[in-house]
Order: structure tokens, then sequence, then C-alpha cells
């Protein structure tokens, strides 16, 4: 038996071919995998019809000839907005003519298997838990902390996604009267903890410094939250000094979700799970001075393990 993943995004999609149980170690789930780019102006229906072909080429290589009897069932992840319930897509800023399309009817009938969609943050926080860091808790946060800054909730050994899959828009929370921009609210979470809001930050700072007649090797190069994570690693204040206010923000957002939700790990994806030696000290801190001891004491912070292969993983843990 096997199960297979659809990963869908703005630049690439991938099409997962899994195992059809749970093996020891999640290294041994991926069978194979194709990817190609996503190429949006095609339109949707150009780009799920080569999704369709992809999967054949997939299972035909794989000896799959008989999907109904072979397939345990298929994962869909992608960006939303998206209602999980009804499986459509309904126009992702990054897929912008994938309006109210009916994915999983559409899948379910091609390959006549049970065929489930979530959103990337959703799917990436059941890869953690099924495969990663979150592996054997019962109650577990994920934060993506890349372009964006979303969450998906693992509460009581399920995934929570609410009334109507809005659950775990963490980023939308303002933690600021002012700051950087992100989730269309300025001081918000995500506008202080995501690659855009550090890329902001950063520029927004670099004008004071020159001001100020600061000296740093950002000045007149390329800003990112990689080239910022690399200069502040290599001792420049500047630099420094905006991976501190990441930092201290980070700490405030998830001493709001100790708080509230009382998990028992929170795993950090991307930036965090790259860099984690550029934000404990300050977050453990301020979890310290703000969290509620009996919530903190029992709470781990811990960096996301699958990496860049998370997004298959994602795919195919919804499978399980």
């Amino acid at each position: 038996m096997y199960s297979l993943g659809f990963d869908i995004g703005g630049t690439k999609c991938a099409v997962v071919l899994g195992k059809g149980e749970m093996p020891q170690s999640h290294e041994e789930l991926i069978i194979d995998k194709i990817a190609f780019p996503t190429e949006v102006k095609r339109g949707y229906k150009v780009i799920i019809q080569e999704m369709l072909d992809t999967a054949d080429t997939l299972l035909k290589r794989n000896g799959i000839t008989d999907t109904q009897k072979e397939l345990i069932g298929i994962g869909i992840s992608c960006g939303g907005p998206l209602n999980s319930f009804k499986g459509t897509i309904n126009c992702p800023p990054n897929l912008p003519d994938w309006d109210n399309v009916p994915i999983v009817s559409m899948f379910r009938e091609y390959f006549g298997v049970k065929t489930v969609l979530q959103n990337d943050a959703n799917a990436c926080a059941v890869a953690e838990w099924k495969f990663g860091s979150g592996k054997g808790t019962k109650n577990m946060v994920f934060l993506t902390f890349g372009t964006g800054m979303g969450a998906g909730l693992i509460l009581d050994g399920k995934l929570y996604s609410g009334t109507n899959d809005m659950a775990g828009e963490v980023g939308h929370i303002r933690l600021s009267e002012d700051g950087p921009e992100g989730y269309g609210k300025r001081g918000s979470f995500e506008g202080f903890c995501s690659g855009g809001g550090i890329a902001r930050l950063t520029n927004s700072l670099i004008e004071k410094a020159k001001e100020n007649g600061e000296e740093s090797i950002l000045f007149g190069n390329e800003i990112s939250a990689k080239t910022v994570a690399v200069a502040a690693k290599s001792g420049d204040a500047l630099a420094k000094r905006i991976y501190e206010i990441c930092a201290e923000k980070l700490g405030l957002g998830l001493s709001i979700l100790i708080d509230i939700l009382n998990p028992e790990a929170i795993v950090i994806g991307s930036i965090y799970s790259r860099e984690p030696e550029l934000f404990d000290d300050i977050l453990n801190d301020v979890i310290k001075n703000e969290a509620l001891s009996y919530s903190r004491e029992v709470c781990k912070i811990l960096p996301a393990t699958l990496g860049n292969s998370i997004g298959d993983y994602a795919a195919l843990g919804l499978c399980f």
C-alpha cells in the first residue's frame, strides 16, 4: 500500500509517493517525488492537469496500476484561504485565479480514493507532529516563521482548524502599537517575525543608523532575513540589534500561545530552525517574565526538524 501527496505552491508543485503505513523513521516514508514549476499564469486547469499527469507518471514508474486498491489516500497541502470541509481552494494570494476550485472532488473522482485538503501551515503541523520534533506530543503548536507567520494547532491529539479553517492565524496578533507591517497590520506578530518583516524592520533601522553615523555591512547590500542573520553572526551591531528585536517579539508571541493553549511543545520552522542561537537567550528570558510559570514549565520550544522537505512530509502526513 502507498500514500500520495500533492504540495501546491505559487513557485513550484510537488507530487510525492510514500509508503502506506508509518515506517520506524520518517526518512523511510518517501519513495519517489516529481516537482515542476507552477507558472501560475497558465491558470489552474492547466496546472491541475499537469499534477494529474505527473502523478500518473510517478505511479507508473513505481508499478502502481490500481489506485483504489493500492493507495490508502491522497493528501493535498496548499496555501490558504481554503475550505478543508468542502475541499475547495479559495483564491490564495500566490494562486490568483484559483477561485473556489473543488480540488478534493476532482482528485477523488480521478483516483477513486479518500482525499484530504489542508492549508500548508496545518499540513506542516501534522508533519512535525507525526514525523518531526512534535512526535509523541498531544498538544503542539507549529509556527511557520518563513515568508509569513502562521500556526498549525494540534490540540488534544487532533488537528484543530477552527470553525471555518481560520484557526492559527497568529501572524495577525498585534504585539506593539507600531512596527513593521505584516498581515495588513503594523506591529503584528508577522510584522516582526517573518522574512518580509525582518527585511522591512532592517530597512527602517538602516536609515536611522546612517543618520546616527553608525557603520554596518548591511549598508548597500541585499536585505533579507538570511543576509541579516549572516551579518549578525559576524558581529555586526546593527544586524544583532535587529535579531534582538525579533527575538523579543517572538518571545512575546510565544508567551501568549503558552498562556492560552498550554502546549507541550511549540515547534518553529524556517528562520528560527536555521538560526536558533540568534533567538534563544532573549526569547527564553521574555517567556520567563511573561508566561505563566505552570504552563511555561511544561512547554518546550523546539526547532522544526523536517527542513526543506517539510512540504513533502506535510502532503503525505495528511494521508494518515
